[in-house]
């Protein structure tokens, strides 16, 4: 029982230290570059917007509030891990997936490349309509 409970506090530790370098990493890198990518694709004629709901970032369509490209922080991962979630309207199916930004790579070690490279490619199924 008392390895059980170290388990779980050193769990909890570990899931603590994620939240606050995700936050950094949220405000720091993820965000800016959401921003950045929404103003291209305006300028481009595609009508994204951006939304920081809690601890997340998303770009979602103009179109439809229910297509949208987001990350967040997923603390059900030992260690926590940042993962991509999409979700794109195909008929009236809708077609959800979430994976890790950049595979098991540590928060502090995501780097702007990482997260525009996820959004590229979670980007393309939406520009292709």
């Amino acid at each position: 029982m008392e390895a059980a409970k170290r388990d779980a506090q050193e769990r909890r530790v570990r899931s603590d230290k994620a939240a606050r370098e995700y936050a950094d990493f949220l405000k720091d890198r993820a965000v800016p570059l959401f921003h950045t990518v929404s103003s291209a694709l305006v300028a481009e004629g595609h009508r994204f917007r951006i939304f920081t709901p809690a601890d997340s970032v998303r770009l979602a369509s103009e179109a439809s509030g229910e297509d949208y490209i987001e990350i967040a922080l997923d603390t059900s991962a030992d260690p926590p891990v940042v993962i991509g979630r999409t979700s794109r309207g195909r008929g009236r199916r809708q077609i959800a997936s979430e994976r890790p930004v950049n595979g098991d790579v540590p928060i502090t070690d995501l780097t702007d490349e990482d997260v525009l490279a996820f959004l590229l490619a979670e980007l393309t199924p939406f520009l292709e309509r």
